[in-house]
């Protein structure tokens, strides 16, 4: 089966990656020196964390064995495992990618598939 990442992203900011190729990260993945993306069961938090109330943002879902050795489980500030990976996203590697419209209370809506991943997806799967 088939470990599936995800990276939201600003619309213009994939669009631009889409026109060159590649993808070399959003500004705080070039400061930290890696792309951060989140398992399915992490995205939910990730948004509201780190998106709350952004508008105009895509879901990108990413076949997390494609990136090979460049991606790295490692641990964030509370404890938890955060796939980084080091190195430019190879565009190949992207399996869909979706709106993520914001719900009338504020908070986004993800798609069903990410939703009925939760629970199965983590870094034991990447093993």
């Amino acid at each position: 089966m088939t470990q599936v990442i995800y990276k939201i992203v600003p619309r213009a900011l994939w669009q631009e990656a889409r026109a060159s190729g590649r993808f070399e990260g959003a500004p705080v993945d070039l400061a930290d020196g890696f792309i951060h993306f989140s398992t399915a069961d992490q995205a939910v938090e990730t948004a509201m964390r780190h998106f709350s109330g952004q508008r105009d943002l895509l879901l990108v879902a990413v076949d997390a064995e494609a990136l090979g050795t460049a991606l790295v489980f490692e641990p964030s500030r509370g404890g938890a495992l955060f796939p980084h990976l080091y190195g430019l996203l190879p565009l190949s590697a992207v399996l869909w990618e979706a709106e993520l419209p914001l719900g009338e209370d504020g908070r986004h809506i993800f798609p069903p598939q990410v939703m009925s991943d939760r629970d199965t997806a983590g870094p034991e799967a990447a093993r």
